[in-house]
């Protein structure tokens, strides 16, 4: 049901010691029940307890911040499980699972204005975003002057995923800024309503959590740039390809795209790589899993199994890669690929498929080469973690082979 619905705090009839609450999913509320008043209490908006009006200096309650709801609103726990049960089976109902969107570099990038380079300027991409055009891509926000790039693809991907999830914006950013981001990714209000959560509704610094959205732990899919802020999710979350567009975002990484006046391209760029994750995954959660009762179902093995099967068969080992003085189970590449489905070995025998280099002048290099084996680039690992598909080696060469093709693949990628 909308978030109107949710964020509601019914109306209290007292009678006799007892409160009536008439509506099934408004917060605090049980269809048709008749309890009694406070304590233990439900919640508070305002220091004040919604049901009884006591101030909530003078109780022992803690509960979860839901101020992107309504300003101040505070629920108990066994309140929040309530509203997470009855939304469950809202969206199960609607055949919806959840989706999390972060901001920055996954739907958008910004720029303040005094960051704008030289060539940008020389460019006139102020003039460009200010523009009076409906299809632009690129605004200004003027009360906090800045400059915002939608990812290309952005409308089409919400328009998409908005059928098949009920999303909610989730950033680390301030709530004014989330908030006018909104507004330029959803002008008429359809997608998100009031669920843009920003820094100031978390609960645990520099940690986004799924505790701040009704229901969503065994329905949630998070799409993020930032792996280290979902530390308690992170069967949840889809690692984005970040979104470099102007060039303070890209600084020790060559030309931002727009000094190089290019851009991802809408047909097969990263959002429209992900939309396609995502009507797999709810292919699968909601008519593939014949045999499970709908209200039992979990989103997060489903994401898992759709990511081991990107790598699956491969066998790779790893040439001077990571500091000779660290475990390489431990490294992130060696992780990734594991993640994906790929076995990972320290030594060349006749099973393995790829040696992943840097150069091609080291020992197991050569043996790739030798034993016509795949040799790659490490970004190969990087581009199907973000692409989920396995890519073309031939896309990734290491430096030091004769037949150095791709080479504009991996600068690509690596500008990305």
């Amino acid at each position: 049901q909308g978030s109107h619905k949710r964020c509601r705090v019914a109306e209290q009839h007292q009678d006799q010691g007892t409160a009536t609450r008439p509506e099934e999913d408004a917060i605090g509320s049980v269809k048709d029940a008749q309890i009694k008043i406070c304590p233990p209490h439900t919640g508070f908006i305002g220091g004040l307890c919604y049901i009884c009006g006591k101030n909530q200096d003078e109780e022992d309650f803690t509960g979860v911040p839901f101020g992107y709801i309504a300003e101040g609103l505070r629920l108990s726990n066994s309140e929040m499980d309530r509203l997470s049960g009855s939304e469950v089976k809202n969206l199960l109902r609607e055949r919806k699972l959840v989706l999390i969107l972060d901001l920055d570099h996954t739907l958008i990038n910004s720029t303040r204005l005094h960051d704008i380079s030289a060539a940008e300027m020389d460019l006139g991409i102020q003039s460009a975003a200010s523009k009076n055009d409906p299809d632009r891509s690129l605004f200004t926000l003027q009360g906090m002057c800045m400059l915002t790039k939608l990812r290309p693809f952005v409308r089409k991907f919400l328009e998409e995923a908005s059928n098949m999830f009920e999303m909610y914006i989730y950033t680390m950013g301030f709530k004014a800024y989330a908030i006018e981001i909104a507004k330029l990714l959803d002008p008429g209000n359809v997608y998100f309503d009031s669920k843009v959560i920003s820094n100031s509704d978390c609960t645990q610094q520099h940690q986004k959590g799924l505790d701040v959205v009704p229901g969503a732990d065994s329905l949630a899919v998070v799409l993020d740039d930032t792996e280290y802020v979902w530390q308690k999710h992170k069967e949840n979350l889809i690692l984005m390809e970040r979104y470099h567009y102007f060039a303070a975002s890209c600084r020790h990484s060559g030309q931002s795209l727009s000094e190089l006046m290019q851009d991802e391209r809408e047909s097969d760029g990263a959002l429209a790589t992900i939309l396609d994750v995502l009507k797999r995954i709810h292919t699968i959660f909601f008519d593939l899993g014949v045999g499970t009762a709908l209200s039992s179902r979990d989103v997060r093995p489903v994401i898992k199994r759709m990511r081991q099967e990107v790598l699956q068969g491969c066998k790779l080992v790893f040439s001077r890669v990571f500091p000779s003085d660290c475990r390489p189970q431990h490294q992130i590449m060696w992780k990734m690929a594991e993640q994906l489905g790929a076995v990972c070995c320290s030594e060349v025998d006749p099973s393995v498929t790829h040696v992943v280099a840097v150069h091609a002048g080291t020992e197991k290099a050569r043996w790739a080469v030798k034993h016509k084996k795949f040799l790659l680039h490490p970004r190969w690992i990087e581009a199907c973690n973000y692409r989920w598909h396995r890519q073309p080696e031939e896309d990734f060469p290491v430096p030091g082979l004769k037949e150095d093709k791709g080479k504009e693949k991996v600068a690509e990628i690596a500008h990305l």
